[in-house]
């Protein structure tokens, strides 16, 4: 669309017909450099510009950050002493940092969502207003401490931050009543709406506590959070996902389902797994150890602890000393008169399990006839995460890492990333995840070892794998460890959310630090490349993520009880034990019900405990030598001869369908 010399983007975009109201509604134009403009915006020539409606990525981020404003000039209307930090736009939703004498209450927030309707149906303009000078920023701005630090840092500052001040001039959005007073004023870049009723469905969500600039030295803020959307309908959407998300939540169903519990007297981001627990953690790795022999993995294992050497020579103690336990220093001896005899050693509980496996290589002469060596190992490690970081099972202190460290040939590099990167894809894809996407991270120039060279090459040949899988490759520029660029494997689980699973990284770092070698055909001594990977980054974050992805119903393969069989009378009891028998000789976790209570509620009880079959018999069902099935959904298949069932529940869990079994997709094993 072009916008005339002199003409607004608004008047360009009424005169092409597009859209004013509705999801679809244009919120700003993006010139020929990329950069967002806002409707009111007028070129001085002729300009090739694209539309944004409210309904992109762009426009909602546009439509979020004015929702910011409209919260800011609402706290400010009923704190009128509130002192504004910053707002931008987040991933679904906004914030506003504010300083004020109290916290925000529910109250409040109640209050503070009134007035922004006021304010929105209102109609207010967004009017942008060039500053002449710093000076002249400072006088506007003299009452707002923390605007006049961004004014001081403007070429400084961080992405959040640079909505505020922008590159390079100062700008504010002066918020215009339908009089033409200018009622408020905020420091931003923009862009905005042209008006607040482009802030079509909103709402404000939590408050929490925030130190200014993100420095635990600063002072604290109070921050409001929230979401606005195109319509009433996205909002109610995004709304019903985040009660979805709550109802998931493995901590939640964690204690409900009897699975796992963090004991204070053990100690913040500790786990214990209960017995159903203990179940699904065992199938869990049990199916990967199977998978892994199959792929020609050597199972190795190394302890929890070790001298701090091992550190230092791989080099863990200068980049990641933060994050370690402190050091237990232990094996020092003194005489009787208290002299030192032998000096102590420092002992650290293992952060990761890699330079144990180069000591295993590096134990004896290696032969390229032995590479690639791959060696694998559910290896505990532990990490010290802030108390604030913690949470539940995807963010822990202690962890079982699946851990897998291959060593090969320079000429093997290329292939073994291919067959490693699909070897992890469809290993997920057993567990029920199925819609990937890769990130490439690569090297952080303030942070990494080794030559430029063998940095490119590692790069390259991670992208080239990744490319070749024919999945979406995003960009993580600066993210990869200090020793080597690597390949995380994002899968999106039941709600959409995208959680990292596995990692491949590629190292030509560590094997030179721990001198390792092999004998090359030419009877030389060479270099392995070390390829790091981890398939479910850790059991206890994996277990989490899949708890939330089948809510709790896991399948029928993976749960800890697999059938319950429900008596409708006691005289029914001997016949369902018969049955249950015949399912626990083929491998069936299975329990009877012999409870006293009534048989609907014995179903109701176990069909919120998620278990995947119930196995229900009456008086015809004993006469018939049969059972009948009931399901979590509700559904029925009645009279199902017992030899029919029993094969057709353990072909079911053998198989290791990842489907919840019901009436319509479980009457093909039965007919």
């Amino acid at each position: 669309m072009k916008v005339p010399a002199g003409t607004t983007a608004g008047a360009a975009v009424a005169e092409a017909g597009l859209p004013s109201k509705g999801p679809d509604a244009v919120v700003v134009v993006r010139d020929a450099e990329g950069n967002l403009r806002d409707l009111a915006w007028a070129p001085e020539t002729d300009v090739e510009v694209e539309a944004v409606a409210a309904d992109t990525e762009e426009g909602r981020s546009v439509i979020r950050h004015s929702a910011a404003h409209v919260l800011a000039q609402a706290v400010q209307n009923l704190f009128p002493d509130a002192k504004l930090g910053i707002g931008p736009p987040v991933k679904d939703g906004f914030y506003y940092d504010f300083d004020v004498d109290r916290p925000f209450t529910p109250e409040d927030l109640q209050a503070l969502e009134k007035r922004m309707k006021q304010i929105i149906k209102s109609g207010q303009k967004f009017s942008r207003r060039r500053l002449e000078s710093v000076e002249a920023a400072k006088e506007e701005l003299a009452a707002e401490p923390y605007k006049l630090e961004l004014v001081d840092l403007k070429s400084d500052v961080d992405t959040s931050e640079v909505m505020e001040v922008g590159g390079g001039e100062l700008t504010v959005y002066d918020n215009i009543d339908r009089h033409g007073e200018v009622v408020w004023g905020d420091l931003c870049r923009g862009p905005h709406v042209p008006h607040t009723r482009f802030i079509p469905a909103f709402k404000l969500m939590r408050v929490a506590a925030a130190y200014w600039r993100g420095n635990q030295n600063n002072q604290q803020l109070q921050r409001i959070y929230g979401t606005a959307w195109e319509s009433k309908e996205k909002l109610d959407e995004h709304l019903e996902l985040l009660a979805e998300a709550e109802r998931r939540d493995h901590r939640r169903l964690g204690a409900e389902l009897d699975l796992f519990s963090f004991p204070e007297e053990i100690g913040s981001g500790l786990p214990v797994f209960h017995p159903k627990g203990g179940i699904i953690r065992r199938e869990l790795e049990d199916y990967s150890r199977k998978r892994h022999e199959q792929a020609g993995y050597e199972f190795v294992n190394t302890p929890h602890i070790t001298k701090d050497t091992l550190f230092k020579t791989s080099g863990h103690l200068d980049w990641y000393q933060d994050g370690m336990f402190p050091a237990m220093h232990l094996d020092e001896e003194r005489d009787a008169e208290g002299e030192l005899r032998k000096p102590g050693v420092d002992y650290y509980l293992k952060p990761m399990n890699c330079p144990f496996h180069n000591l295993i290589f590096r134990s004896r002469g290696r032969s390229y006839r032995e590479l690639p060596l791959r060696l694998f190992e559910f290896g505990s490690v532990y990490r010290y995460e802030k108390s604030g970081v913690v949470h539940g099972l995807t963010r822990v202190r202690g962890m079982t890492q699946d851990d897998a460290h291959i060593y090969c040939t320079p000429d093997q590099l290329q292939d073994e990333l291919k067959s490693l990167l699909g070897f992890v894809l469809d290993l997920l894809r057993d567990y029920g995840l199925d819609d990937f996407y890769l990130e490439l991270s690569t090297r952080n120039d303030e942070k990494y070892v080794g030559d430029d060279e063998s940095w490119e090459v590692a790069t390259e040949a991670l992208r080239s794998a990744a490319e070749d899988s024919g999945l979406e490759l995003v960009p993580d520029p600066g993210g990869a460890a200090f020793y080597g660029p690597k390949i995380s494997v994002q899968a999106k689980d039941a709600l959409g959310r995208s959680w990292q699973m596995s990692t491949i990284q590629v190292d030509y770092h560590l094997p030179e630090r721990f001198n390792l070698e092999y004998t090359a055909p030419d009877g030389s001594k060479q270099r392995p490349i070390k390829i790091h990977r981890a398939l479910f980054g850790s059991i206890e974050r994996f277990f989490g993520v899949l708890t939330e992805h089948y809510a709790g119903a896991f399948p029928a393969w993976l749960a800890p009880v697999q059938a319950v069989g429900i008596p409708i009378a006691d005289e029914h009891v001997e016949h369902l034990q018969r049955v249950a028998k015949a399912l626990r000789d083929k491998g069936i976790r299975v329990d009877i019900d012999t409870s006293d209570d009534r048989m609907q509620k014995k179903i109701r009880t176990h069909t919120t405990q998620k278990v995947p079959f119930l196995l229900l018999a009456g008086g015809k069902d004993v006469e018939a030598d049969a059972v009948s099935f009931r399901f979590r959904d509700g559904t029925q298949i009645n009279g199902v001869p017992v030899d029919t069932a029993v094969n057709a529940l353990v072909d079911w869990v053998q198989r290791r369908e990842n489907a919840s079994p019901t009436a319509e997709n479980f009457q093909a094993g039965t007919a």
